[in-house]
């Protein structure tokens, strides 16, 4: 008897959570519904490639647990969608990082620029890692080294899981982390312009402009997770 109930505890206690691992990397009827398809099917890489065609991913990419894990200090190089993304998009991941860390998820990507030159949404360890005390622009949400997001952003802890979000409609692009707007701009407005021609970027001819391109995620060395990576044609 005693087995019995320590059996039902242990089934109590732990299926919830056996749910919600299940949960992850699928897709709900309404999501389908909604148009929503999965860029990360939580047991490979299908789907995704290097920048470069016909590369090989490196070893620091690999999937464990349903989680997409880029290991520290193991190459793994920049990875991206093997289709490209046209027309207004959304775009939401889960994600985590380590103490220190930097990562990024990069969008408008394509090879015409022969580099993973794009917009990116920075995922950082804003008190821990160097770039975050250059300033807002180098920290989690922004449009890396041209916009920052708002103060007060909602972010959790180093090592817990974000909720971010991409909109792309129209000219308009909006940032969203953890469910709050944090950052919104127009493409090809005078005050993107003025941005980033202080930025590194200001070289690039088209950069601020709306290009058909690829999502990626970038490879700085340090270990960061994702997972429920999705996209849908914007609304």
């Amino acid at each position: 008897m005693k087995t019995i109930f320590a059996t039902l505890a242990l089934t109590l206690l732990t299926g919830p959570v056996l749910v919600a691992a299940e949960a992850n990397n699928t897709l709900t009827d309404s999501e389908k519904k909604a148009g929503w398809r999965l860029l990360f099917d939580g047991k490979s890489l299908d789907g995704w490639r290097t920048y470069r065609a016909g590369g090989t991913i490196g070893k620091g990419w690999v999937v464990e647990d349903g989680i997409l894990k880029k290991i520290a200090k193991t190459p793994g190089g920049d990875i991206m969608t093997t289709t490209p993304v046209e027309g207004d998009f959304e775009v939401s991941w889960e994600w985590r990082i380590a103490k220190n860390g930097n990562n990024g998820l990069k969008y408008f990507i394509t090879e015409a620029r022969k580099a993973a030159i794009g917009h990116e949404y920075q995922l950082l360890d804003d008190d821990g890692h160097p770039d975050g005390k250059v300033g807002p622009h180098r920290q989690t949400a922004c449009l890396y080294d041209v916009l920052p997001p708002k103060e007060g952003k909602p972010i959790n802890a180093v090592g817990e899981w974000n909720t971010s979000r991409v909109v792309v409609k129209g000219s308009r692009v909006e940032h969203w982390l953890n469910g709050a707007k944090v950052l919104e701009y127009e493409l090809g407005s005078d005050s993107l312009k003025a941005a980033i021609a202080k930025s590194k970027f200001k070289n690039v001819g088209d950069f601020g402009t709306k290009v058909a391109g690829h999502i990626l995620l970038t490879d700085h060395s340090d270990e960061c997770w994702f997972r429920n990576v999705k996209l849908r044609a914007a609304r």
